[in-house]
Parts: structure tokens; C-alpha cells; sequence
């Protein structure tokens, strides 16, 4: 028998609503987690950049202002959209474990991890946090095998915007406070963490108004250094040279495995996309070892469930998209041996960009859990990823082993047919693949622009055993997703948000718009023609 239960809070205003609008202009518009970061990208496209420019000049913003999330010790995976010719490319440059590492290693204890997949607990969580748990990191060759196939800028040029905001240091207010609080039980354990966002062991606090303080910023002089040796000589002396050894040397004086063989061996993989057919639309995915394939067992089951799409989302939508993915779900733990539940922050990012010459760049960046591996390196100041993470450490398909491809959750997607051509993705973990599943099909199902679909409450399905319901939805809707799943109702609040972070754009003929979660604080979509 199913159940509805609720973890919201009895304290929280029902009359409280939320908006934001999203934009829409002829010009080009960069959608992230972050204004700054989508203000430096929009810049670029006003002055005649390809969107794989303002991707790059976003993404490595991102790094600086929201490094919790993503950054150059991070991992990734994009889709562009030629906007002539409508041919798209895939790039993969997800993460791979160290060649030397050994599964020996990370010896299991018993009982789970506490953290993003729920995996059986490893001796000294060395699958979780710190050097142990780092994997080849590979976000400035992906950017960069991107910009030398499409981008009009100067290379150098593209990293300024990083490079100033690292400068002037990490902005600390609530939503940097409230990150930091989360990860400083592990920040404290690795010195060069802890110096740089802890404050005598504690979070640092943000600026009080009536004090008339300045801004409270935390310095960043070691990676200011390294970013412009990358803005300067290029990606691939992250790969090769000087900085490519001291990387290397600091993670295995840290415990590590990470060698300079693995850096040079290095690698962004080209793919033709995935179609999946939906209706009269196809959506173009990343094939292989991330949420795409994920998302056509579950739109090709939702078409076997459904013959007829209603009249507007109802009880019977929402059951049917529940449905479709908890099947797919069902299938992606056989067949590719991701198990366990959700338990933790993630810390993905996400932007969407189309010019205004309908050319479209989605692209996810990642450390993996918050904070990734919570390690910073002395010498170049670079926060690594914890990619380990997303193996199994039991085994299986997805078990930790040497030189191996990780399975990850995100899936950058682009739909297009029905007259309009949509980037999407999101952050959020296994929460990723149901956020954009639900939002592309709510646009197709119901003929939705992405300022109605981005304020539609929506569902989450991502592998536990209970459905998790926003309670904005009808009461109707709720009663019937009762009536065939165990639900938990949920409020979308800042912290712990309990749905995907997600953003798109869309063109129909010459009209763009960027759209992005409305109650996500900081996130934001920017016209070229705001800046």
C-alpha cells in the first residue's frame, strides 16, 4: 500500500511565491548558477563571441565564484549546436580513475558512507575525501578541445573575467557561508582547504549592513597564479610541464595516486549524440556513461504508458512521468550498476548559452560531491575533485579499478522539432536526469516556453525507493501519485533543495530565452544586450 509523507518544514509561509522571469531578446543569452559568471559570458557574446566563447568564459568564472561546485580540478561533458547547419557535438571529458591506483586500497568497513550514492563505507573515506579520491581532472581540456573546434576569441582573452574575480577574492555571503558550514567537518582535515575558507576553523561570516564593513572576501593569490599561467600557455600545461609535475607531486604527498602519466594521458572524447525520439521532437543526448541513456529508456517508456498526452499536467501526467522513471531507474541499476541512495550535496554546475546566431553550447561541470575531495593543492591552489566516488567500492560494472571511465548522473541534452531548438541541464546529482526529463517534456507535452515550464512544481524520481512531490502541486495530483508510489512532500527552499538546479535556453526562429530555477538564489539568465 503507498504512502504520502512530509518533510516540510510546519514553520515555512504557504503565501510565500516566488519569480523570476526569464529573458528573452534576438541577442545571445548565457544562463548559470552564478550572475557574475553569466554576466562574464554574456559580454563575450555582445562582442561577437561563438557561444562555445561564453561557455568558456562562464565556466571558468564559475570556478572562482561558486568553487564549491566546479573548477579546473573538476570534470565534465558538453553538447554544441551548430546553429547553421543544426549538426551537434558531443564532448566527454568525464572522469577517469589514476592508472595506478588499487582497489585494495579502499577497503570496506561495513555499513554506508553517509555521502552522494550511499556506497558501502571505505576504511578512512579515502573513496570520499582527500587525495585518495581524485581522478584525472579534465575540465580546461575539454573547454579547451571546444574552443579550438568553434570558439572566435583569444583563448587568453576568455579567462579574464576568472582571472579578475580571483583577484579581487571569493565574495563571502549567506549562500558562500551556508556552503562552507556544510563541508567544514572535512575542509578542517586538509590544510590547504581549511586556510582557504575557514576563518580560525569556522566558516568566515559575511558582511553586517548596519556596520557599514566592506565586502568580506577570501584571497585567492595561489590560484590567480595558476590560472593565468593556463590563460597564457594554454590547457595543456595543465597536462604537461611544470605545473602538470607539481600537481601530480602535491596529491601524492597528500596520500594520492594521481600521476604525471595520468595527466599527459589526458583526454576529451568526441561522440555524434544519442536521438531519442519523442513525438515530433528528437532529444540529442551524450551517449554511454552519464544520464543520457538513462533518459531514452525512460521517454520510450513513458511513450508506452501514454497514448494520449492531456489536455494540461495533471494527475495522470505526473503518475505517468513517475512511472517512466522509476522503470528507467530500475534499468540503469541492472545494467550499469549504479546503486545506493542519494544522501548528500552534490556539487555540479550547469550553464546553457545561445547566441544570437542560434549556435548552443549545455555544458555540466563538476568535483563531484561538495567540495569535491575538500583538498586543495599547495602548490598550484587547485580544488580537486573526488571522482572515486562515483565507483562502486564492493565492484561490480561500476566498481573501483585503475584507468576506468565513471559513470556519472549528468545529462546536458538538446531537443529540437515543434519550431524551437532547446539547450537544458542541471546540478543536482542523480536528481538531474528527472528534472530535465520532466522540463523537456512539459514543453513538448504541453507546447510550454521555459518561463512556464521553470515555474511548473515538478516531481523527483531519482532512485529511492519514495517520489518526492513538491507540495505546490494540485491536491488532485498529489492524491493520484499517492495512490501508486510512496511520496514524501517537499518544499523548494534554498538549502537543502530538494529538486535540480536546472537552466536552458531556447530559440524559435530569431527569438532566444534563457531561463533558470526560480528560487535558486544566484542563479541567472543575462542578455548580451544587460552588460
Amino acid at each position: 500500500m503507498s504512502s504520502q509523507t512530509s518533510i516540510v518544514s510546519p514553520y515555512l509561509s504557504h503565501r510565500r511565491t516566488v519569480r523570476k522571469a526569464a529573458v528573452r531578446c534576438k541577442g545571445g543569452i548565457v544562463v548559470s548558477q552564478n550572475r557574475a559568471a553569466s554576466e562574464a559570458g554574456a559580454r563575450v557574446l555582445k562582442a561577437g563571441g561563438h557561444a562555445v566563447d561564453a561557455a568558456v568564459a562562464t565556466a571558468m568564472t564559475l570556478g572562482v565564484v561558486e568553487p564549491w561546485m566546479s573548477g579546473i580540478g573538476g570534470v565534465g561533458a558538453m553538447l554544441i549546436r551548430d546553429g547553421k547547419t543544426g549538426e551537434i557535438t558531443c564532448l566527454d571529458f568525464g572522469a577517469v580513475s589514476p592508472r595506478a591506483l588499487d582497489p585494495a586500497d579502499y577497503k570496506v568497513t561495513g555499513g554506508t558512507d553517509g555521502n552522494l550514492f550511499g556506497w558501502a563505507k571505505v576504511e578512512g573515506n579515502r573513496n570520499t575525501t582527500g587525495a585518495a579520491a581524485v581522478c584525472t581532472p579534465t575540465q580546461p581540456l575539454g573547454l579547451a578541445t571546444a574552443h579550438k573546434m568553434f570558439g572566435r576569441k583569444r583563448w587568453r582573452d576568455l579567462l579574464g573575467p576568472a582571472i579578475m574575480h580571483a583577484e579581487a577574492g571569493l565574495v563571502v555571503d549567506w549562500s558562500t557561508m551556508l556552503n562552507i558550514a556544510t563541508a567544514t567537518a572535512d575542509l578542517r582535515l586538509d590544510k590547504g582547504a581549511a586556510q582557504r575558507f575557514l576563518r580560525d576553523g569556522l566558516p568566515p561570516q559575511p558582511s553586517v549592513a548596519t556596520l557599514a564593513s566592506d565586502v568580506v572576501r577570501l584571497p585567492l593569490p595561489d590560484l590567480v597564479r595558476t590560472l593565468k599561467a593556463i590563460a597564457e600557455d594554454g590547457a595543456e600545461t595543465m597536462y604537461k610541464g611544470p605545473l602538470a609535475r607539481a600537481i601530480a607531486a602535491d596529491v601524492k604527498a597528500l596520500g594520492g595516486c594521481l600521476s604525471v602519466d595520468d595527466l599527459a594521458h589526458a583526454r576529451c572524447v568526441q561522440f555524434d549524440p544519442q536521438e531519442i525520439p519523442y513525438g515530433e521532437h528528437t532529444i540529442h543526448v551524450l551517449p554511454e556513461l552519464n544520464g543520457g541513456t538513462t533518459l531514452a529508456v525512460a521517454y520510450a517508456e513513458l511513450q508506452r504508458l501514454r497514448k494520449r498526452v492531456e489536455s494540461k499536467p495533471n494527475g495522470k501526467t505526473f503518475t505517468a512521468y513517475a512511472g517512466a522513471l522509476r522503470h528507467a531507474w530500475d534499468d540503469r541499476f541492472e545494467r550499469l550498476g549504479d546503486a545506493g541512495e542519494r544522501t548528500a550535496a552534490t556539487c555540479t554546475t550547469h550553464m546553457s548559452v545561445v547566441d544570437r546566431d542560434g549556435n548552443m553550447v549545455t555544458l555540466t561541470q563538476t568535483l563531484l560531491s561538495l567540495f569535491g575531495s575538500k583538498t586543495v593543492l599547495p602548490k598550484s591552489g587547485i580544488l580537486m575533485n573526488n571522482g572515486i566516488n562515483w565507483f562502486d567500492p564492493t565492484g561490480g560494472p561500476n566498481g573501483i579499478a585503475p584507468n576506468r571511465r565513471a559513470l556519472a548522473n549528468y545529462a546536458p541534452a538538446i531537443m529540437t522539432g515543434g519550431g524551437a531548438t532547446v539547450a537544458i541541464g542541471g546540478c543536482g546529482g542523480r536528481k538531474i536526469i528527472p528534472a530535465v526529463f520532466q522540463l523537456l517534456a512539459l514543453m513538448a507535452d504541453f507546447g510550454m516556453d521555459l518561463d512556464e515550464a521553470f515555474h511548473q512544481p515538478r516531481i523527483d524520481v531519482s532512485g529511492a525507493p519514495t517520489v518526492a512531490v513538491d507540495r505546490r502541486l494540485g491536491e488532485k495530483t498529489k492524491a493520484a501519485l499517492a495512490e501508486s508510489f510512496d511520496t514524501v512532500l517537499a518544499e523548494p527552499v534554498a538549502y537543502p533543495f530538494p529538486f535540480t538546479i536546472a537552466s536552458a535556453v531556447r530559440r524559435v526562429k530569431n527569438q532566444n530565452e534563457g531561463a533558470t530555477e526560480p528560487e535558486h538564489p544566484t542563479a541567472e539568465a543575462v542578455g548580451e544586450d544587460e552588460v
